[in-house]
Formats: C-alpha cells, structure tokens, sequence
C-alpha cells in the first residue's frame, strides 16, 4: 500500500468515526436524553440559577415538540404516559412555544386547583406544608429572604417551596379546573413564577402534548446568581456538592 493509499484510508476512517459520532449524539439528543439550562430563580430552592441538567425524553412519551425544530408532522404522543404529580418537567408553554421552561406538576387532568392567603389547596384539600426556616434568594438581582417550607402533595411527594408573601394576586387565585389533557403547573420558589396561575401569561393550563420530559438530574452547576462572579472567577464558583443530583 502506498503511502498516498494509507492517507486516504486513515482520512476516511477519520470522517467515518466524525459521522457515526454525530449520529448517536443527535440520536441520544433526540430521543433519550436533552441538557437544559436553567436561567431563572422560579425553582428555587430545587434548582438554581446556573445548574445544567439532563431531560429524559422518553418518559412520557413523544410529542413533536421532542425533535429538533419541532417539525408539526403530527399530533399528540406516541407512547405517551401521564406525569405523576409532583414531577419536576420542562415543557413548551401554549403561550411561547418556541421557548422550554420548567416547572412543578400539580395538577392532573380534572383536578381543581386553587391557592387562597398562600396556601394551596387541591380537590378541595389543603396542601400541608412544615416551616424549615428562612432562605436567602440571590437569583432577582438581589437577596430576598424568603420562607422555606416542605410541602406535601396528595400522593405523598415533597419538595421545597419557598414564600416572601401571602397577598398579591399569585396567593389569592380563582378556583381552577384542569381541562382533560392539560396540566397546571407551578414553581417552587411561589411568589417569584410565571406559571398555571396567570391565564393571561404564556403558560396557563400545558397540554400534554407540550411535554418534553422529566428534569432527571443535575450534571454541572456555577454560581451564576447575583452579585455575579467575572469570568476569570467561574472555575471557583462551581458548585460540586450539587454535582450528578437527582432531581426530586
């Protein structure tokens, strides 16, 4: 074999390895597993500005929206299951579609839903919560002590919520009721969210459909909250106690 042979053979072989590198990423990418950053405080305690996550894409099911571009080729999904209450998910609101955001399930098709002096309230019941004490929210450009309570859903799922205030529109909701194939979603940090509760926002009630996943875990995490490090300061502000977390 020549010596302009062997170029050729390794370049090919280079190309070909490229390729097949390519494939499987998209194809993990598109069918299994999706990062997701989180931008904003509407999680906090759960999720903090700055944490990287996978999304597990084929919990639920497929929809268009879990491909790339969501190409509208068809309706609803295929293998399509119902997320437990309580699942952290992140989804494309009704209102910016093109846009992934992430919040808590809390209401199931046909649930009513209903938040009254701060306290939320499902089928007609009062959701527990246990006072932990305060927490400080840097991710609004600003400390915000806030208080830090354990809630407990009706399947018995808990997680963190936090609460500055118990007036103000958020705290004090109509009675909703949860149409068949949507969800009513909420933030854990309940007085800084953008969720379910503003119909007029570009959440609302989320269809199925508009499902991408469940958050499964946290991969990578940096202090990205306010006051905010220069760029030279990032590899001291890693966060390695919330590395490979799972997210509950």
């Amino acid at each position: 074999m020549s010596r302009h042979e062997r170029k050729s053979g390794t370049a090919a072989e280079f190309f070909k390895t490229i390729f097949w590198a390519g494939l499987i990423a998209v194809g993990i990418h598109t069918f299994l597993y999706e990062p997701f950053f989180i931008p904003s405080g509407s999680m906090v305690p759960s999720l903090l500005v700055g944490d990287y996550l996978f999304v597990n894409k084929f919990a639920y099911g497929y929809s268009h929206y879990s491909f790339p571009f969501s190409p509208d080729f068809f309706s609803g999904r295929i293998m399509g299951r119902l997320p437990p209450r309580g699942t952290v998910v992140v989804f494309r609101p009704p209102g910016q579609p093109d846009e992934d955001f992430i919040k808590r399930v809390i209401g199931l098709p046909g649930d009513t839903i209903q938040v009254t002096a701060g306290q939320l309230y499902i089928n007609g019941q009062l959701v527990p919560r246990t006072p932990v004490g305060t927490y400080t929210d840097n991710s609004s450009g600003g400390p915000v002590v806030a208080q830090d309570f354990t809630e407990t859903l009706p399947n018995g799922k808990t997680h963190a919520v936090l609460k500055e205030t118990d007036e103000g529109f958020a705290n004090n909701t109509p009675l909703y009721t949860v149409p068949a194939g949507d969800l009513f979603m909420m933030g854990d940090n309940r007085d800084d969210s953008e969720d379910s509760r503003f119909m007029d926002g570009p959440v609302g009630y989320v269809p199925l459909e508009n499902v991408i996943g469940p958050a499964d875990r946290i991969f990578f995490s940096i202090d990205l909250q306010y006051p905010f490090a220069e760029f030279w300061e990032w590899p001291f502000e890693i966060r390695w106690d919330r590395m490979f977390q799972r997210i509950s």
